[in-house]
């Protein structure tokens, strides 16, 4: 049986240009992570691609199988809970279209395991603007929209719609989850700020995004309004409630 502390968690929707690699890409790092494909019933065929790769990972890779495309955040919230309930110490975020580089993995394990963070998040904007590929005008609404969302909210990220994060359990034990509200990219604003507001300490760590080569972008202008505009809600809201405390 090949143990590990850490899992990560990879929602699939019509992925099967680059589920293969990614899976082996994260098998391949010097560091053992298991991994969690979160299929959303994709019509087509990543889920049995995933079936062919357990055959051949029976003690690292895993998958949870739903009934159709139900959202980013429901996706890593069934995620969290299965991490949670398996004991893993460390639970990443990671999207199957290498925009996030899996060879970051290890530098986000780092934060964590050993240098004191309870979430650390991959950054395009910690230093400069890290981002490949992607289309002028959709790199300044990136941009602009993380400097928006710390200045509404007052959270210290410089990259608060980032999807690329490693959590300590006790994170996602603390939080909530079935309270958290969002399901497309404001789902990522939302939960780096109840971490933020229960007290646990959040850093960044440098990344580079690079743009899908494979496959079609998730992205829309509805996805990203959510995000834009729930953080007024999410900060009128953060002023009536109270946040359990890391303890």
């Amino acid at each position: 049986m090949q143990t590990s502390d850490s899992i990560v968690i990879i929602p699939t929707y019509n992925e099967k240009e680059n589920i293969e690699n990614i899976i082996r890409a994260v098998f391949g790092l010097e560091k053992c992570f298991h991994i969690l494909i979160v299929e959303d019933n994709s019509p087509d065929g990543t889920a049995d691609i995933v079936r062919k790769l357990q055959a051949e990972f029976p003690e690292r890779l895993f998958m949870i199988e739903r009934k159709g495309k139900l959202g980013l955040g429901t996706a890593y919230i069934a995620g969290f809970k299965w991490a949670i309930q398996h004991q893993y110490d460390y639970i990443f975020e990671m999207d199957a279209d290498f925009s996030h580089n899996p060879n970051d993995l290890p530098r986000l394990y780092k934060a964590c395991h050993d240098e004191g963070a309870d979430v650390a998040i991959g950054s395009r904007y910690i230093s400069g603007v890290n981002v490949v590929n992607w289309p002028m005008g959709r790199v300044l609404m990136s941009y602009f929209a993380s400097k928006y969302v710390r200045f509404i909210t007052g959270i210290p990220v410089h990259d608060t719609t980032a999807g690329f994060k490693c959590y300590k359990r006790r994170v996602l034990e603390t939080i909530p989850l079935d309270n958290i509200r969002f399901k497309g990219y404001a789902f990522q604003i939302e939960m780096k700020f109840t971490a933020y507001k229960c007290g646990f300490k959040v850093v960044e760590v440098p990344v580079i995004f690079v743009n899908r080569e494979l496959g079609t972008s998730k992205m829309n202008s509805s996805i990203f309004g959510e995000a834009v505009f729930g953080v007024i809600r999410l900060k009128w809201d953060s002023w009536f409630k109270s946040y359990p405390k890391n303890k």
